[in-house]
C-alpha cells in the first residue's frame, strides 16, 4: 500500500528530475500562483490540467489554502501518487483529449482559472484546440488560462528562438553545471520497478497514458488554438528564454 511519506519523496524526486528542464520551474510556480491570486478571490475555483502528481495544485493550496483545486490528468500512477500525498486536492482521472472530460470534474461554479505546468506540449495541435474549447465552457467570463510551459517561436521568429533557446541554456548550466538531475525516463523507470506500483503500473499501461514526444512545442500553435477557442486576450505573463507563462481570458 503506498504510504502518505512514500508518495511524498517520490513526488519530491519527481520535481527534482523537472528542474533539471526547469532551473527556474519554482519561479514560473510562484508567477502563476501571483495571477491566480491577482483574479481577486480568496476562494477561487481552479481546475489543473495535466496536473501529473499534483505538485502546481499543492503550492497553490499553500498560498490560498481556501481555493478548490481540481486536478486532471490521465496517467493513473500519477493520479495514485498525488491522491496518497495531498487529499486536500480533489482529482479527478481523465484523458484531456476525450470530448466531455470537463463532465467528469463535478463542478459545482464556473471556475476562475484553469492551470498547466509542462503538461500540454503532448497534445497535438488539433486536439489542443478541442480541450480549450472545453476549458472555456467551464471558465466564468473573464476567467483565465494559465499555461507554464516550453514554448518555441522559430516558425515566426528563428533569430529570437535561436537566443531563448541560447538564455535557457546557460541557465541550466549555471544552476547544474556537469551535474544534472536524472532525467524523465530515468524517473519512470525507478518507479515503475517498485513493487508498490505494480498495480498502479498495469492500469497506467492498460490505460495508454505514456507519453510519445512534444506534439504542440511552438507559441504560435497555442495562440491559435485559444483564439479560435474564443479567448479575447491572450499574452505572456512571465518568460525566460522559451520557458513562459502563457495567459487567456476567457470573453
Amino acid at each position: 500500500m503506498l504510504t502518505h511519506d512514500a508518495a511524498l519523496r517520490w513526488i519530491a524526486r519527481w520535481d527534482r528530475q523537472q528542474e533539471g528542464y526547469l532551473p527556474d520551474r519554482e519561479e514560473r510556480f510562484t508567477a502563476l500562483i501571483d495571477a491566480v491570486e491577482a483574479l481577486g478571490r480568496p476562494d477561487p475555483l481552479v481546475i489543473d490540467l495535466g496536473c501529473g502528481p499534483g505538485s502546481l495544485a499543492a503550492r497553490l493550496l499553500e498560498r490560498l489554502p481556501k481555493a478548490t483545486v481540481v486536478a486532471v490528468d490521465a496517467d493513473p500512477l500519477l493520479i495514485g501518487l498525488g491522491r496518497a500525498a495531498y487529499p486536500h486536492v480533489t482529482f479527478v482521472p481523465a484523458d484531456l483529449r476525450t470530448p466531455g472530460w470537463t463532465e467528469a470534474l463535478g463542478l459545482d461554479r464556473p471556475a476562475d482559472a484553469a492551470v498547466s505546468t509542462t503538461a500540454l506540449h503532448w497534445i497535438s495541435p488539433e486536439d489542443l484546440e478541442r480541450v480549450f474549447v472545453e476549458v472555456a465552457r467551464v471558465l466564468r467570463p473573464g476567467g483565465v488560462l494559465l499555461n507554464g510551459d516550453h514554448m518555441e517561436t522559430g516558425d515566426a521568429t528563428p533569430e529570437l528562438a535561436r537566443l531563448e533557446l541560447a538564455v535557457h541554456a546557460r541557465q541550466t548550466e549555471r544552476a547544474f553545471g556537469a551535474n544534472p538531475p536524472e532525467d524523465w525516463r530515468a524517473w519512470w523507470d525507478a518507479i515503475t520497478a517498485d513493487p508498490d506500483f505494480a498495480a498502479l503500473d498495469a492500469e497506467r499501461s492498460t490505460a495508454g497514458a505514456a507519453h510519445h514526444g512534444s506534439e504542440s512545442r511552438l507559441l504560435s500553435q497555442h495562440v491559435h488554438a485559444l483564439r479560435e477557442a474564443g479567448f479575447k486576450e491572450v499574452g505572456t505573463l512571465w518568460q525566460r528564454g522559451h520557458n513562459r507563462l502563457l495567459c487567456a481570458v476567457r470573453g
